[in-house]
């Protein structure tokens, strides 16, 4: 049976992984073989279960996620203890989902555990970040303040994909929209009028002929053809999304595309900038608050850089402006920054700063890749729907001139 364990290292750090074991004494005793504390162990579950759960539950979000932390940071602020905050909680959520949850974080809570070590238990919902942030907190009770950066992360958050989903939503309409039209005319009207020209006795041009011809066969295979279709989407989005080398080729291929790689790499500085800015103002250590953004951030190429940055620069007596000054695949604006910010001593609010300033260029990139997309999409369209007009007019033009 396979289990899903969350471990702590002896110098703080958290990992997770997989073990295939017989039982969960098997795991605890790999664990302490390799030196490890386990907080968290649980069996991995069926697909039937996980299934079902996805289906009639609903998630956590990320909205679920603002408001606890919001409200967490409010309690502690008027000085209420973590019991009563988490049992309030628990009265006003109506999810199922938050309920159980909230109720396991009590639990945790009441076997003397630490607090952050409620929430690696849900490592699908709460990233290492926030997990880490929360240990950083309970450490040197700062867990108000925390909880306070937290929700503003969050909803930030929130915000940068809710104007990424708004700024592609009218180009995938117009998409989605054109390709029905486009189907209805290959398949009902093409066909119609072949037959049309087919049974008086004229014979179109080559052209027109090739475009019936196609026509024809979406006629006559219909079904087949979207039974293809759709097993060939499900496919590419499986091998994409759900397997290691999907992902990695078209993260490569995203990171390449001259308009798309543009704005992903400004959101993976927007993210390094955030995150470490975060991690620092919470008390977490530059080497460790350096290798937990490395691991969030979303591009390869900035996460092998700022681990080499923690582990082969500063780790070795490096100061911080000459760590990154050796990384030539950072931003030249970003390296100077954080040369400057430790002589001042204000890495926090800089890269605070940084990480507002990549907030306005995301969203100017995505407003100017939409602006690109929209003309060549109604191009693409256009010359479609007007080839197979074409394909309509010209032999019923030459029809009626033979009269």
């Amino acid at each position: 049976m396979k289990y899903h364990y969350t471990a702590s290292q002896p110098n703080g750090r958290l990992i997770e992984g997989n073990f295939e074991a017989q039982g969960a004494a098997e795991v605890l005793s790999f664990l302490d073989s390799q030196g490890l504390k386990p907080i968290s162990l649980k069996p991995v579950k069926t697909f039937e279960k996980t299934y079902q759960f996805k289906i009639f539950a609903k998630p956590i979000t990320v909205e679920d996620k603002i408001f606890l932390t919001k409200y967490l940071a409010l309690m502690l602020k008027v000085g209420t203890d973590l019991f009563k905050a988490i049992d309030i909680l628990m009265a006003d959520f109506e999810k199922p989902a938050m309920k159980d949850m909230l109720s396991e974080i009590r639990s945790t809570l009441e076997k003397g555990q630490p607090f952050y070590s409620a929430f690696v238990k849900y490592p699908k919902i709460f990233s290492s970040v926030f997990v880490n942030l929360v240990k950083a907190g309970e450490t040197s009770g700062k867990l108000e303040y925390v909880f306070n950066k937290l929700s503003v992360s969050l909803k930030k958050e929130a915000d940068l994909r809710a104007q990424i989903k708004s700024a592609i939503t009218y180009p995938a309409i117009l998409l989605v929209g054109s390709v029905i039209i486009l189907f209805i005319l290959v398949s009902f009207v093409l066909p119609k009028i072949a037959n049309i020209f087919g049974s008086g006795g004229f014979e179109p041009p080559l052209f027109s002929r090739v475009v019936f011809a196609v026509g024809l066969f979406i006629s006559k295979y219909m079904w087949f053809i979207l039974i293809f279709f759709v097993a060939s989407a499900v496919g590419v989005w499986y091998f994409f999304s759900q397997t290691v080398i999907g992902k990695k080729n078209i993260l490569k291929f995203s990171y390449q595309s001259p308009l798309i790689g543009d704005v992903l790499r400004k959101m993976a500085l927007q993210r390094f900038a955030s995150t470490l800015s975060s991690l620092l103002s919470a008390g977490v250590p530059i080497i460790d608050a350096l290798e937990i953004t490395a691991n969030v951030v979303g591009s390869a190429d900035l996460k092998n850089s700022l681990l080499r940055v923690a582990k082969e620069g500063i780790a070795k007596g490096l100061t911080i402006g000459d760590a990154f000054r050796r990384e030539e695949t950072l931003p030249r604006v970003v390296v100077n920054l954080m040369a400057i910010s430790e002589k001042t001593g204000s890495i926090e609010s800089i890269l605070a700063t940084l990480a507002d300033f990549y907030e306005s260029e995301i969203e100017s990139s995505i407003k100017s890749l939409v602006s690109f997309l929209e003309p060549i999409l109604l191009l693409i369209i256009g010359l479609v729907i007007g080839s197979i007009a074409l394909a309509i007019i010209v032999p019923i033009y030459q029809l009626v001139g033979n009269f």
